[in-house]
């Protein structure tokens, strides 16, 4: 596929937060994803890459896909997929994990109504 027929595939453009590993660097870049498709995603932040590093992105819903830098513009850069995922994953609501403990060991936000205790 050439460059040209590469800017026909659909983005959709957001603003999200997602953990970026860089092959060759320690820990993990906190990044800014302006656009996103099933293919690739631009990224924006304080990290430096160079075009052909192989890079991990951890984007919400999704988890970490790998892929290499296509091409970097100042500190924006483009992110080629390894494998196809699915963008309005990401749009969607963050799913809430359920508390595992039973309900009478699970913090309670509100404090005890003292007119329902009984008196010892």
């Amino acid at each position: 596929m050439n460059e040209g027929e590469n800017r026909q595939i659909a983005r959709d453009s957001l603003f999200l937060m997602a953990d970026l590993r860089v092959d060759g660097l320690d820990g993990d870049f906190r990044i800014k994803v302006r656009n996103l498709s099933a293919g690739g995603m631009m990224g924006e932040g304080n990290v430096r890459v160079v075009r052909g590093t192989v890079v991990q992105v951890n984007i919400r819903n999704i988890g970490w896909i790998e892929g290499s830098v296509a091409w970097v513009q100042d500190n924006r850069f483009g992110v080629a997929f390894r494998e196809d995922i699915d963008p309005r994953l990401a749009r969607a609501p963050v799913t809430r994990v359920e508390d595992p403990a039973p309900d009478y060991m699970r913090y309670q936000s509100r404090p005890a109504d003292t007119a329902l205790l009984r008196k010892i």
